[in-house]
């Protein structure tokens, strides 16, 4: 989770235009493009390729940051299908190109062949532990948010064994991890010196370590 995609506390990107009327699609390509999304992911088990909801999110990532951020939604969604379709040998680039009438962007290459972090598959802690949440940066893929690395929290909820994503996008392998909802002072982690607010976030066992 770390690149564009992950803005939590970074400043000057303006503030967040909400239409109360927003319809679901602008146009039919958004349509069209979320239904490929769809039936790319439905396909993946009987073709045998090793792609989920987390494989599309890593695809999405790894779009180039001045092409994500200048990039409407369903547009990057398009990106991400295309690298997907292309990384599976659904269709070969030149054939793409050929199609689209033109070079077509793709999200960059993987960064990480193969399992990068095996995930401890245990439950280490229970409500009321205090905890902290790691200090790395993964090349793969991970669902640790950057604003809270760091940062010092409280379990205030377990909700069992989830996959973890950091292991299904690189690996065939599934490891089960316990899922916690961490309370963090918000203060604290934006550092603006508000009192009395909390955040909430939903963490894996392996995002955690003991302070």
């Amino acid at each position: 989770m770390d690149g564009p995609h992950d803005l939590g506390g970074r400043m000057d990107f303006g503030g967040v235009t909400v239409d109360p009327d927003e319809p679901v699609f602008r146009a039919r390509w958004e349509a069209a493009v979320m239904a490929a999304a769809l039936a790319l992911l439905s396909a993946a088990p009987a073709r045998g390729w090793n792609q989920t909801l987390s494989s599309f999110r890593y695809a999405r990532e790894r779009i180039d940051p001045v092409d994500y951020l200048g990039s409407p939604y369903y547009e990057r969604w398009l990106t991400t299908v295309a690298t997907i379709a292309v990384e599976s040998g659904v269709v070969r680039r030149e054939e793409l190109e050929k199609r689209a009438g033109g070079p077509f962007p793709l999200a960059r290459p993987l960064r990480v062949h193969g399992l990068e972090n095996p995930g401890s598959g245990v439950s280490r802690f229970a409500v009321g532990d205090r905890v902290r949440v790691w200090q790395r940066h993964p090349l793969g893929h991970t669902r640790c948010p950057g604003y809270l690395r760091g940062h010092v929290g409280t379990v205030l909820r377990s909700h069992g064994a989830s996959s973890l994503p950091d292991v299904e996008v690189h690996s065939r392998l599934r490891v089960q991890e316990a899922v916690y909802t961490v309370r963090f002072d918000a203060g604290e982690v934006w550092g603006d010196g508000q009192t009395g607010v909390c955040l909430h976030a939903d963490l894996w066992d392996s995002y955690l370590e003991t302070p």
